[in-house]
């Protein structure tokens, strides 16, 4: 009980460090329009680090339009933090460059592999829960902040399969991976409730087990089914299930953000800005900003 407080306490400590952004969308093209006609309703933007590493002009121009008129984090794709061989030094040095001229209060990857054995595996892996793999994420880690200041959060990832390897649970390794990081979490809550439905298990059960303080920004939206499966197509409006997670995650973790994050069936920007009300006002009521 005494190491679980503590957890929380240090947890609470590193994002006491960041400041209140609120709540924003996952920035799309297509959404442009919309999102500068109605820019007093986002509070900020999540940019797709990897759409700005190699950019044209007119994405460059795109980014610096962004920035002038909306706080932005970036969400890196593509570091694969969690595989065992090293970052891939030009994607690091481009993505060390757009932070730095970004300068966010915070950016993003994902406890994940996307490349093994210099093969790039098109998607999002997950990484073996065991106390090796978290020593191997810290490491890389490290080497990432050697070129990176900015504080790094950490985002959990739906799976279909998990390693036989495996000597953890998800919620013990992610907890492991945050401790020994010293990082924060952006816990995707629709990955959460993914998981749990996929993988049959408690997610207040899995809560329970994360160093909540650690939980810095959220992602929200919706997904399909497949079948008995659920799958995390970004495609729908968020669930009755993922609000309910939301709203117990804000009432007990010092969230300091919140993105939708849409990205197939793009509806008219109102209905998006209808779900950014609902979880500002949520988060209002829970404290978490104004």
């Amino acid at each position: 009980m005494a190491a679980a407080a503590a957890a929380v306490s240090e947890g609470e400590a590193f994002a006491a460090r960041l400041p209140a952004l609120g709540v924003g969308l996952a920035f799309r093209e297509p959404l442009r329009g919309g999102v500068f006609l109605r820019r007093g309703e986002i509070d900020f933007l999540e940019i797709t680090a990897d759409h700005y590493l190699d950019a044209a002009p007119e994405k460059e121009r795109e980014l610096d339009l962004l920035r002038d008129h909306f706080p932005l984090v970036p969400h890196a794709l593509d570091l694969s933090l969690g595989s065992a061989e090293g970052v891939d030094r030009t994607y690091l040095r481009k993505l060390a460059r757009l932070v730095r001229r970004l300068d966010p209060p915070w950016w993003s990857e994902h406890v994940a592999f996307t490349r093994a054995g210099g093969v790039e595996i098109g998607h999002l892996a997950p990484t073996e829960f065991s106390r090796d793999a978290a020593r191997v994420f810290a490491r890389k880690v490290a080497g990432v902040r050697a070129h990176i200041d900015a504080p790094l959060i950490l985002e959990n990832i739906t799976y279909t399969i998990t390693s036989p390897a495996a000597t953890w649970g998800e919620a013990e390794f992610l907890t492991e991976v945050l401790e020994l990081t010293d990082c924060g979490l952006l816990l995707d809550v629709t990955n959460l409730h993914i998981n749990s439905v996929n993988h049959g298990y408690d997610f207040r059960a899995f809560l329970d087990r994360l160093p909540l303080g650690r939980v810095v920004q959220l992602h929200f939206v919706g997904g399909h089914r497949h079948g008995e499966e659920l799958i995390d197509s970004h495609s729908e409006r968020t669930p009755e299930e993922v609000w309910d997670i939301m709203d117990g995650v804000l009432a007990r973790a010092p969230v300091r953000g919140a993105i939708l994050e849409r990205d197939e069936n793009l509806p008219p920007i109102e209905e998006l800005l209808t779900e950014l009300g609902r979880a500002r006002e949520m988060g209002r009521r829970h404290g978490r900003w104004a």
